[in-house]
């Protein structure tokens, strides 16, 4: 009979090392202390290097190693950069969660707006999936792609390129998990809605300076939520904690909604 390991080791991340993106704020700060608090190792991978230093001192308590990257996440050649300085001590755990999502009129969207959007969105959401199972190729890992309800359901207007690059990276996670689930990784993606952070709190500003297309889309959005109340970044954590540990030894390719039951509804 196959012996059970208590919970309290499957769900450590004891000897492991995960890379998180987007750590400064919201979700991406919540991960990260809920990664250190498991036991985890971190790279921490921001343009905001003020946010970085502040991450990093907040979690020293945890007596786990912490190591910051400055990276401007829309440029190749600055991904290509972190990996190099990476080489040998490459992480175990990915969590692409950077992100941007500006709004903006579908007919007034340029060249240089939509770039900016994918660059961040999707295209280093690539290319560091394909660092990290190149890297790994022989021992396996975890990747975690955060992806958006927008991709799944749109609902806010001005939101055309933000949800198409989502919806990329839906359809990435999925493409990969299918492909290198042989090579011992898991790959699955969160997708968050309705959650309380520094940007949504930004929007909700935008909504009291009487952008009345805003202030529709935001009560409906909460009439539409089954819990009646927005996320906290920790609950989104929580669930990459679950993906990123043996507590979802056989979850790979899914999709796992926090959104409040959004998508349900």
């Amino acid at each position: 009979m196959k012996v059970l390991k208590p919970l309290s080791e499957l769900i450590s991340l004891k000897g492991k090392k995960a890379l998180i993106t987007g750590p400064a704020l919201g979700i991406g700060k919540a991960m990260a202390s809920r990664f250190a608090e498991a036991g985890a190792d971190l790279e921490l991978v921001d343009i905001n290097e003020r946010g970085l230093r502040a991450i990093a001192r907040e979690l020293s308590k945890f007596k786990v190693e912490i190591n910051i990257h400055k990276t401007d996440l829309s440029q190749k050649e600055e991904i290509d950069a972190l990996w190099e300085k990476l080489k040998g001590k490459e992480p175990d755990i990915l969590v692409n969660n950077a992100g941007i999502y500006p709004f903006k009129n579908f007919l007034e969207v340029d060249d240089a707006f939509l770039s900016k959007v994918m660059d961040i969105n999707l295209k280093s959401v690539i290319l560091m999936c394909q660092h990290m199972i190149k890297r790994r190729l022989k021992s396996g890992g975890v990747i975690i792609n955060i992806g958006s309800i927008e991709a799944i359901m749109p609902f806010a207007e001005g939101l055309a390129p933000y949800s198409i690059s989502k919806g990329g990276v839906i359809v990435l996670t999925r493409t990969l998990a299918k492909e290198y689930g042989k090579n011992g990784f898991r790959i699955n993606a969160i997708i968050p809605g309705g959650i309380i952070t520094p940007g949504t709190k930004a929007v909700a500003k935008e909504i009291t300076q009487l952008r009345l297309g805003l202030l529709k889309t935001g009560v409906l959005f909460g009439t539409r939520l089954p819990l009646r109340r927005g996320g906290q970044p920790d609950e989104v954590a929580r669930i990459a904690i679950v993906l990123a540990t043996d507590l979802s030894s056989y979850v790979h390719g899914a999709l796992i909604p926090v959104d409040g039951g959004f998508l349900s509804a």
